[in-house]
């Protein structure tokens, strides 16, 4: 007797980021392809971020009236709460006052983790005047301990950075626990709140970050002008994913995770080549059909700098040759969000695949323009300082 396969699908997934709040607004600010950049000024200096929208930041504020106990948690904390209380409400896991629920485990991740409250303390104990709650609210591990807090879980709770890989790196632990038979539900994202003076400056110290302030798209990726335009942005996206053995037809699947890795070769760990995103994709195709291994349409990690953007390019080159995939991104759009980011990529390849649509990027770019009918199978890439990259593919079912 035939075996009856088992898919890893996405029953719900949560957002916030300065794209919108829910599903309805994000949908609504791809569709118009505006960018939600901002200047601020950041040491005298006119420097654009990505922050929250004045109805994302209410709906946040709503969130910590809620509960009291909120105020003392860093942002990356409350907007990776926001978001996995919406993914776990749409998967209808969502059981206010119930019991806690030990087959649901909690993967949330970030880059930098609580920095903004790592800040804040830090000025306190050069005032001397530190506060008890400084270690428990800026340990990393705070982000998926207050999520399951947040949802009732009571299964196996892992926080983790892999810098910007960080994301599809719990997206790959989710289905590995799953297949494993390690939970029975799994809430996997990534979150990061890295709009600090800080951080700033420690991105701008680099030599990535974009000089573009005040014009339309100050994040360029694929630009004809070679030049960084590195941008910050905030935000957090969590999805519910369960092993189904019969899902319903259009369910999205998680069908291949791949990871790749290469040494050090520069500060961020990009080589020409690419070589991290070479073995990541490979990996990730190789988990297919046999007969079956096309993809439609690669949302790239791209942040906008010269190195990353070539290398990427480069790598997809080599896998795919002259059978390339569509390729696009939503950093011209969002900024870098670190260890968001490839969270953020994910929940845009649900948005393309329930519309059959993405925005053009509208500034001279050097991409080719393909055939975008008929997008079924996605595949997402993030890679993060150190030689790390991740890749996932989802298409429906």
């Amino acid at each position: 007797m035939k075996a009856t396969n088992k898919h890893i699908i996405i029953k719900g997934y949560g957002a916030i980021s300065p794209l919108g709040y829910d599903s309805t607004s994000t949908a609504a600010a791809y569709t118009s392809g505006t960018p939600a950049f901002k200047a601020i000024l950041h040491q005298g200096t006119p420097t654009p971020v990505a922050a929250l929208t004045a109805e994302a930041e209410r709906q946040l504020q709503l969130l910590m009236e809620a509960n009291p106990t909120y105020r003392q948690l860093d942002r990356s904390v409350l907007m990776a709460v926001f978001a996995a209380r919406q993914a776990a409400e749409q998967a209808g896991w969502l059981k206010e006052n119930a019991p806690v629920d030990d087959d649901l485990a909690v993967n949330i991740g970030s880059s930098r983790g609580a920095t903004g409250l790592f800040e804040h303390h830090f000025e306190a104990f050069q005032q001397d005047t530190l506060s008890s709650s400084a270690s428990p609210t800026t340990t990393l591990g705070n982000l998926s301990s207050w999520v399951a807090h947040a949802v009732n879980a009571g299964g196996g709770q892992i926080s983790h950075s892999i810098t910007c890989s960080t994301a599809l790196m719990a997206i790959a632990n989710g289905v590995a626990w799953l297949k494993a038979g390690m939970a029975k539900r799994y809430l996997a994202g990534g979150t990061e709140a890295p709009l600090t003076d800080f951080t700033i400056a420690q991105m701008k110290a680099v030599g990535i970050y974009s000089r573009l302030s005040g014009q339309p798209y100050p994040c360029q990726p694929y630009a004809q002008e070679k030049q960084n335009t590195f941008i910050l942005g905030e935000g957090a996206a969590v999805f519910a994913l369960e092993q189904i053995q019969e899902p319903a037809k259009g369910a999205i699947s998680v069908e291949a995770v791949g990871l790749g890795f290469e040494k050090l070769v520069s500060k961020t760990g990009i080589s020409a080549e690419g070589i991290n995103f070479q073995k990541s994709m490979r990996q990730a195709l190789a988990q297919l059909p046999e007969d079956d291994r096309q993809v439609d349409l690669i949302i790239t990690h791209t942040p906008g700098t010269r190195a990353g953007d070539r290398a990427e390019l480069a790598a997809i080159q080599a896998v795919f040759q002259d059978n390339a995939p569509v390729i696009t991104t939503n950093k011209w759009l969002v900024g870098h969000t670190l260890g968001a980011s490839g969270a953020l990529s994910l929940q845009y390849a649900l948005h393309i695949l329930q519309q059959q649509q993405f925005s053009s990027i509208p500034y001279p770019n050097q991409l080719q323009q393909q055939d975008t009918h008929n997008i079924n199978r996605i595949m997402i890439n993030a890679a993060g300082f150190g030689g790390n990259a991740a890749s996932v593919i989802v298409s429906p079912i």
